[in-house]
C-alpha cells in the first residue's frame, strides 16, 4: 500500500495532465458537430476494419463446417437434377413413381411419370494416390450410409472412378487414374456425339487418353468429353474432360487416340459424390436373361 502512495505521489503530474487532456478532448468532441463527425468517422472507420479482420478470422476457423454444408447442398441439387430421373410416359395403368406431371385442365390428368433413378451420396477424401500405376482412393462413407460397390464416383468438375471396396463406414474407390482394363469409361465428344472409351495411359495425373472415335467424328481441339450414359455407373453428360490434342497413328486405323486434359483435378480432391443407380439391378438382371438365352 506504501509502495502505491509513492508511485502515485511520483507520478500525480503526469496523470493529471491525461485526466485534463481527456476531459478538454470529450469537450471539444461534443460542443464542435465538425471534430464530433470526424471523431465519430474515424471511429467507424477503425472499427469497421477491426470487424472486418475478426470476420476473416472466425470465417477461417468456420471453413470445415461451410464447406460440409456446401457439399451437402450439392448433394440436394444433385438428387433434384432433371437427369436424376427417368421420364415414362403414362397413357394408362398405375406406375409408382416419385414425381408426377400434370396438364392444365380441370382433370388433371397425369401426362408424365419421372421415377427417381440416380441417387448422389456425398464422401470426404481421406487418402488419394496419384503417383502409381492403379491408383485408389479412400473415402469416409461406407455400407452403413448406403454405399456399395461397383458405384460411380464424380467430383464438382467430372468423372473420378468406380466403389471398388466397402466396409461399414469407409469405401475404396478405383480411380480413373488407373492402367487397368476395369478402368474404361463409355464417352461422347464433339458436336457430332462420337463415341469412345476413355483410358489412363500413366503419364501425367492431368490427362488421359479418349480411344476408338472414329475418323469420320468432326473433333477439335477444346471440345467436350462427356459420359455416354451407356453405363450404369454415370449419368450422361458428366465431364470427363476436355480435348488437347488428335493423334491419327497409325495409317490403317480407322478411329483417333486423342489425348484429354482431365476436368477433375485429382491432385486437390477433397470431397467427392457417389452415385448409385438404382435400375441398374434391373437392367442387370434383364440383359443377362437375354444373353442366356441367345447361348
Amino acid at each position: 500500500m506504501r509502495n502505491l502512495i509513492i508511485f502515485f505521489r511520483r507520478y500525480f503530474n503526469f496523470f493529471l495532465f491525461l485526466l485534463l487532456e481527456v476531459i478538454c478532448l470529450v469537450l471539444v468532441f461534443q460542443r464542435n458537430n465538425f471534430q464530433r463527425a470526424a471523431y465519430l468517422s474515424s471511429a467507424n472507420d477503425i472499427s469497421g476494419k477491426l470487424y472486418d479482420k475478426y470476420s476473416n478470422v472466425q470465417y477461417y476457423f468456420h471453413l470445415k463446417s461451410t464447406n460440409d454444408s456446401l457439399v451437402n447442398e450439392n448433394v440436394r441439387l444433385h438428387n433434384m437434377l432433371r437427369s436424376s430421373f427417368d421420364s415414362m410416359v403414362t397413357t394408362n395403368g398405375v406406375k409408382i413413381d416419385t414425381v408426377k406431371e400434370y396438364n392444365d385442365d380441370t382433370i388433371r390428368r397425369v401426362i408424365n411419370t419421372k421415377i427417381l433413378k440416380y441417387k448422389y451420396f456425398a464422401a470426404k477424401v481421406i487418402n488419394n494416390s496419384i503417383n502409381k500405376p492403379v491408383n485408389y482412393i479412400t473415402i469416409h462413407r461406407g455400407s452403413a450410409q448406403g454405399i456399395k460397390p461397383n458405384m460411380g464416383v464424380i467430383s464438382t468438375s467430372g468423372v473420378v472412378g468406380v466403389v471398388r471396396s466397402v466396409s461399414e463406414n469407409y469405401s475404396v474407390v478405383l480411380s480413373m487414374l488407373s492402367k487397368s482394363n476395369s478402368v474404361s469409361i463409355s464417352a461422347r465428344v464433339g458436336k457430332g456425339k462420337e463415341m469412345g472409351s476413355v483410358h489412363w495411359d500413366g503419364d501425367d495425373a492431368g490427362f488421359a487418353l479418349l480411344k476408338d472415335v472414329p475418323k469420320s467424328a468432326k473433333v477439335y481441339k477444346g471440345d467436350t468429353v462427356v459420359t455416354s450414359g451407356y453405363s450404369a455407373l454415370f449419368p450422361e453428360n458428366i465431364p470427363i474432360g476436355y480435348v488437347e490434342n488428335i493423334t491419327i497413328g497409325d495409317k490403317a486405323s480407322t478411329a483417333y487416340t486423342i489425348r484429354i486434359k482431365l476436368a477433375t483435378n485429382f491432385y486437390s480432391l477433397q470431397y467427392v459424390y457417389v452415385i448409385e443407380n438404382l435400375l441398374k439391378d434391373e437392367q442387370q438382371r434383364l440383359e443377362d436373361s437375354t444373353y442366356k438365352l441367345t447361348k
